[in-house]
């Protein structure tokens, strides 16, 4: 009687069935990463123009994502003035950011990534309406 060849997974369809997996991976993380962001609907700060003219955009609502750099300022009546990182694309840099009072349960420290909702407040002032840890 005759031996049957033993038949085993060939080299190409390993090869194929890896880099599916790999690729199905990278997509679900990239997918993750978009919808990680709870304020992915409001529009990114438009850098530039608030530091060419904060009094224009007063009243606008933004999301910034950002880093936690100092904290510069405290106040128990107004809350707590920090300055952020920006490193986002093209329009990165520090900008200073007022926390309210009603936040101070949250535990904010240098070098933490945030996703912060701001208002552009009275003189320009950016104040967090909302915040989420990254």
């Amino acid at each position: 009687m005759p031996r049957r060849a033993s038949s085993s997974a060939h080299p190409a369809w390993l090869a194929a069935a890896f880099l599916l997996v790999v690729g199905l991976a990278a997509g679900g993380f990239w997918i993750y990463s978009r919808l990680s962001d709870p304020f992915r609907t409001l529009s990114p700060l438009p850098v530039e123009a608030y530091l060419e003219s904060a009094g224009s955009l007063r009243g606008n609502i933004y999301r910034i994502n950002g880093v936690v750099a100092n904290q510069l300022a405290w106040s128990p009546a107004n809350g707590r003035l920090y300055s952020v990182d920006l490193a986002e694309g093209k329009e990165g840099g520090v900008l200073p950011l007022l926390v309210p009072a009603s936040f101070n349960a949250v535990n904010l420290q240098k070098g933490q990534k945030f996703h912060f909702e701001v208002e552009v407040g009275e003189r320009g002032i950016l104040r967090v309406r909302e915040l989420k840890k990254a």
